[in-house]
C-alpha cells in the first residue's frame, strides 16, 4: 500500500498540471456533445426537426471549440518521445525452433479441426504478443551515459563507467545489454570494444557497470551511437534500440619512458645547464665536472684544492626560458594529406617516433616542476608552469598529424627570429634542413 502511495505521489508531482486540466475539459465537452449528437438523433425521428437541428449545430460547435482550443494545448505539452524509437529486430535460434514446433501445431490444427490443439495455437501466439510487449516495455524509458576518465594515455589500461537510468515510474527493466552501434556498412567505433551486460535495472534509478579500456594509439576516439538489446522474457526475439550519443575520447601519446628518451635525457640536461645556468651572475654552488660542462665554468682554485675538477653553479635568472617546439612537416606526407587523426588513419612511424619523443620531454618538464612553453605549426602554449599547461600541450601532442614539407616553413622562421630562447626542437626531417641562426639557440633532436 505504502508503495502504492508513493508511486501515485510521484505521479502527482511530476504531472503538467494545465495539460490535465485541459485533458478532463475536453472530455467532459465531447461527452456533452455526444449526448447533444445522441439527442439530435432522437428529436429528428421523432419529427422535431427544429430542435434537432440547434442541437446537432450545438453539438457540432462544442467540438469545434474543443479542436480549436484545447486539442493544440494537449499536443504541445503530450511527449512524442515513444514515436521515434526505432526498435530492430533479430529473431534468435530458439525463436526459430519456437517458430517452427507453431507452424507444426498450426498444420495440424488446421487438418483436424481439433479444438483443443486451437486452444494451444492461441496460447503459443498469445506467448509472442506478450514477449515482444514485455522486451518493448524493458527498452523504454531507458537513458544511457558513458562516463571517461578526465586523461587518457596511449596503451593505459582506464577505467570507464557505462550508466543506465530507468525513468519509468512504475516498471522495472531486465536483461540488457549495451554495445556499440555503427552505421550499416562501417565498422563500429572503438571506444566500447565489448558489450555491457546490466540484469536489472529497477525504476527510476540508475545503475554503473566498470569496463576496463585500453587504447593502443594515440588520437581522437568518436563514437556517435550505442545499442541497447534484450531478449526478454523467452529469447525468442532480440530486440534493439540505437540511442545516438556522441562521445569523444581524446587519447594522450604514451609519456611512459622509451629507449631514444633514455638516451637523450643526459644529453638534454647538459645543453640546458650549459645555457640557462650560464646566464646567471651570482654563484649558486660548486659541484663535480661532467663531460657536459663547459671549460668556462672549471673553478681553478677549488680545483687545486680538491684535486679534482670542479665547476661553478650560478643562479637562474627570471628571463631565462626553455621552449619545447614539434616540427611537424614530414617527408613521407603529400600534400594532399588531410590533417585529421583518428583510429583508423593511417601510422607515419618516423612521425609518431617524433611526437612520442615530444610527449616524454614535456612530461619530464611535468615531473621536475618547470616552466614550460610550448610551440608547433598553428598551436602555441604561452610560458607558464608544466602543472598548468602539460594537457593542453599533450591534448594537441594527441591530435597532430604530419604536414608536407612547404616552402615557406613559417615556423622555422619565426625561431630563427627568437634568439633569445632556448628551444629543444623535435623533428622527423632530416639533417641540413635548419639553417645556422636556429642551430646557435636551440638543441634540435633528430630521429636517425
Amino acid at each position: 500500500m505504502a508503495a502504492i502511495r508513493s508511486t501515485l505521489a510521484q505521479m502527482v508531482a511530476k504531472a503538467d498540471r494545465p495539460a490535465v486540466r485541459a485533458f478532463f475539459l475536453s472530455m467532459a465537452a465531447l461527452s456533452g456533445a455526444l449526448l447533444l449528437a445522441l439527442y439530435s438523433s432522437a428529436a429528428a425521428e421523432l419529427g422535431q426537426i427544429v430542435l434537432a437541428s440547434t442541437t446537432a449545430l450545438a453539438a457540432l460547435g462544442i467540438a469545434g471549440w474543443v479542436a480549436v482550443t484545447l486539442v493544440p494545448t494537449l499536443a504541445r505539452r503530450t511527449p512524442l518521445r515513444w514515436i521515434g524509437f526505432r526498435i530492430q529486430y533479430k529473431i534468435s535460434r530458439e525463436g526459430w525452433i519456437y517458430f517452427g514446433g507453431l507452424l507444426l501445431v498450426a498444420l495440424a490444427a488446421l487438418n483436424t479441426g481439433n479444438n483443443l490443439l486451437f486452444l494451444i495455437l492461441a496460447c503459443l501466439i498469445a506467448l509472442i504478443l506478450m514477449s515482444g510487449i514485455l522486451s518493448s516495455i524493458s527498452l523504454s524509458g531507458v537513458e544511457i551515459r558513458l562516463l571517461l576518465p578526465d586523461h587518457i594515455f596511449a596503451g593505459q589500461s582506464v577505467r570507464a563507467f557505462v550508466e543506465l537510468e530507468n525513468q519509468k515510474l512504475t516498471l522495472p527493466s531486465f536483461s540488457l545489454r549495451v554495445e556499440a552501434a555503427g552505421e550499416k556498412g562501417a565498422a563500429p567505433s572503438a571506444i566500447l570494444e565489448k558489450p555491457v551486460y546490466f540484469p536489472y535495472l529497477p525504476k527510476q534509478e540508475r545503475l554503473q557497470q566498470s569496463i576496463p579500456l585500453t587504447f593502443q594509439l594515440r588520437g581522437v576516439y568518436r563514437q556517435d551511437a550505442f545499442r541497447i538489446v534484450t531478449r526478454f522474457p523467452f529469447g525468442f526475439l532480440q530486440k534493439s534500440r540505437r540511442l545516438d550519443l556522441k562521445t569523444e575520447a581524446i587519447v594522450y601519446p604514451s609519456v611512459q619512458p622509451t629507449p631514444e628518451y633514455m638516451e637523450l635525457l643526459p644529453v638534454l640536461q647538459g645543453a640546458l645547464e650549459s645555457i640557462t645556468k650560464g646566464r646567471g651572475q651570482d654563484l649558486y654552488a660548486l659541484r663535480d665536472y661532467v663531460h657536459t660542462d663547459s671549460a668556462r665554468l672549471v673553478h681553478w682554485k677549488a680545483t687545486a684544492r680538491s684535486g679534482s675538477l670542479m665547476v661553478r653553479e650560478f643562479t637562474r635568472e627570471e628571463d631565462s626560458r626553455v621552449l619545447l617546439v614539434l616540427d611537424p612537416h614530414s617527408e613521407a606526407v603529400q600534400p594532399s594529406a588531410t590533417n585529421s587523426l583518428s583510429a583508423a588513419a593511417p601510422i607515419n612511424a618516423r612521425f609518431e617516433r617524433a611526437v612520442a619523443l615530444c610527449a616524454n620531454i614535456a612530461w619530464h618538464f611535468y615531473q621536475a616542476n618547470s616552466m614550460l612553453q610550448f610551440r608547433s605549426v598553428g598551436f602555441d602554449v604561452p610560458l607558464a608552469p608544466a602543472e598548468r599547461n602539460i594537457f593542453a600541450i599533450l591534448g594537441h601532442l594527441a591530435a597532430v598529424q604530419p604536414l608536407p614539407i612547404d616552402s615557406e616553413q613559417k615556423l622555422i622562421g619565426e625561431l630563427a627570429s627568437n634568439p633569445e630562447i632556448f628551444k629543444i626542437i623535435v623533428t622527423s626531417q632530416p639533417r641540413g634542413f635548419f639553417p645556422h641562426a636556429v642551430w646557435s639557440t636551440s638543441y634540435i633532436v633528430f630521429l636517425d
